[in-house]
């Protein structure tokens, strides 16, 4: 059975195939303004890659915030039941799933059978979401991929007490005319991250093994926080920022 899945996210949208269980091609393109134009590029520029007709594929599975936009969906399905799917795929002993998206952050918890048995989600503030990295990013005038790797080499974490978008870039401008190195400006912007993220978490309890997905899985300041704050060991898979597309193919696959 060949099955596809759709994560029309609210800053990218991610696609996954899937052959008899096995995954065999990810992409991911921003969303924009026009979801439903989003999904439709990138299921065609993959079945193009792919050199397989539309017709060949048995299911599709769309989930996301735009999941409803993708009219040719067998089903749509929550990003809570994707992602939780698609860390087994990655971790199938996984217990628990953090997944912090472009603008909201997720935490799953799942029974031995690998149901979700619990979660906790924060959709009305994007305070530790991508965005709020992108907004925080763009104020010490740095790339994500710097952002991540320049806070391990922070010597004092500073202090952020505000995890509002708005009134924290207004600590960090005051933080910069201060003198503080952005080393310690961007750890104290991971360890706040970490600290809300932790208390979300503490809501449902932490089971391990732990894994990380989402776009910011990728920022290796904010796992590294995330194991300090919890003193565990997160897992994260290499198809970390995909996973709920992979999540939707599996569950395509058991329609």
């Amino acid at each position: 059975m060949l099955s596809v899945g759709l994560d029309i996210g609210s800053i990218t949208t991610k696609i996954a195939v899937m052959e008899n269980r096995k995954l065999v091609f990810t992409d991911l393109s921003f969303t924009g303004y026009n979801a439903e134009k989003a999904w439709k590029e990138i299921l065609e520029k993959t079945l193009d890659r792919l050199q397989i007709g539309g017709g060949s594929v048995d299911r599709i599975v769309s989930t996301g915030y735009g999941r409803k936009n993708v009219a040719i969906a067998d089903k749509t399905i929550t990003e809570i039941m994707c992602h939780a799917e698609g860390a087994r795929y990655s971790f199938p002993n996984v217990k628990s799933v953090i997944d912090i998206g472009g603008q909201d952050s997720k935490f799953i918890k799942l029974a031995d059978n690998g149901d979700v048995s619990d979660f906790v989600m924060n959709d009305k503030c994007a305070a530790g979401t991508g965005r709020f990295l992108e907004v925080m990013s763009r104020a010490l005038e740095l790339n994500l991929e710097e952002f991540g790797k320049l806070s391990l080499l922070a010597k004092k974490p500073s202090k952020i007490s505000s995890m509002c978008t708005v009134f924290a870039e207004s600590e960090i401008i005051s933080l910069i005319a201060k003198g503080e190195s952005r080393e310690n400006i961007i750890a104290g912007i991971h360890e706040s991250i970490a600290s809300r993220m932790a208390s979300m978490m503490g809501r449902s309890g932490v089971l391990t093994p732990v894994v990380m997905t989402g776009g910011v899985a990728k920022n290796a300041g904010v796992r590294n926080a995330l194991e300090k704050r919890l003193n565990i060991k997160i897992e994260v898979p290499a198809t970390a920022q995909v996973n709920g597309a992979i999540g939707a193919a599996i569950l395509a696959q058991k329609l």
